[in-house]
């Protein structure tokens, strides 16, 4: 009798297991993918002034509550995930110009020129000037993607190869791009107002980007003439600071970090 009780409460355990499994399966699926996560507008931080009150009046999207995509849309780590395989296949591919430029240590910079596939609104000739994150250059999908819809509103672009990010072009001095280095930033702004004299500019920084643009327009008065605005993405603003979040494991965060150092050494290893 005792063994028939025994064979007859077995399938009740298994299946108080199977529960408990997809209850924590559930669990780690809502906790990843953020699904608890209230929705808000984004938190601004300005200064009262004309122009703030002008932007705000101009982008109403600035004020209204992020929807984002369901399921999926409030994990910052599958977005990342998602557009980095979409964005290979849909990434529109702007027809561009590489230029070369020689610094006075040898370096070869070198930047793409893609010009506006119509007229800007204003009618103005209105050039940006970008510069990308960390490794990066003109043929990344998120920076062809901003190029194709700055070209299709009427905007010339200039975007800078950071120095030795490109796998095809050589390094011609000992020196690759760093976190604070804006010479060759300088360089194609500089040569930009000298072959369209009449273009105003407006300069976009990704990331790291934004540290070298930012510092770039602080060096100088000079490096600030015809700029009608600065535009700094997603940028860090300390480095040393930066490298003690990294290293945590919370949200993945030394996943990331070991991300981007294997992408510098494989960089950095190309050109030994």
């Amino acid at each position: 009798m005792s063994t028939i009780l025994e064979t007859s409460e077995l399938p009740a355990v298994f299946d108080g297991v199977k529960l408990a499994a997809v209850a924590a399966v559930l669990y780690v699926i809502v906790r990843c993918l953020n699904l608890k996560s209230p929705t808000a507008p984004p938190e601004l931080i300005y200064q009262d002034s004309a122009l703030a009150r002008f932007l705000l009046k101009s982008c109403p999207l600035l004020t209204k509550e992020y929807i984002p995509p369901l399921i999926w849309g409030k994990s910052g780590h599958i977005q990342t995930a998602l557009y980095g395989k979409m964005g290979r296949v849909r990434s529109p591919h702007p027809n561009g110009h590489r230029k070369y430029l020689t610094m006075p240590d040898g370096a070869t910079a070198t930047f793409d020129l893609f010009e506006p596939r119509s007229e800007h609104c204003t009618g103005e000739d209105i050039t940006m000037v970008i510069c990308p994150g960390i490794a990066n250059h003109s043929e990344k999908q998120y920076i062809r993607t901003f190029v194709d819809y700055a070209q299709k509103n009427g905007y010339r672009c200039a975007v800078l190869n950071h120095l030795g990010a490109l796998p095809n072009i050589e390094l011609t001095s000992p020196r690759m791009f760093t976190y604070g280095c804006t010479w060759e930033f300088g360089a194609m702004v500089n040569y930009i107002k000298k072959t369209y004299p009449q273009t105003q500019l407006i300069v976009v920084g990704f990331s790291l980007g934004g540290n070298i643009v930012c510092k770039y327009l602080g060096e100088s008065q000079a490096n600030q003439e015809r700029v009608l605005c600065c535009v700094s993405l997603c940028q860090g603003y300390s480095a040393l600071r930066a490298q003690e979040t990294f290293m945590q494991w919370d949200h993945c965060r030394r996943f990331y970090n070991f991300l981007m150092a294997d992408n510098m050494k494989k960089i950095i290893l190309s050109h030994r």
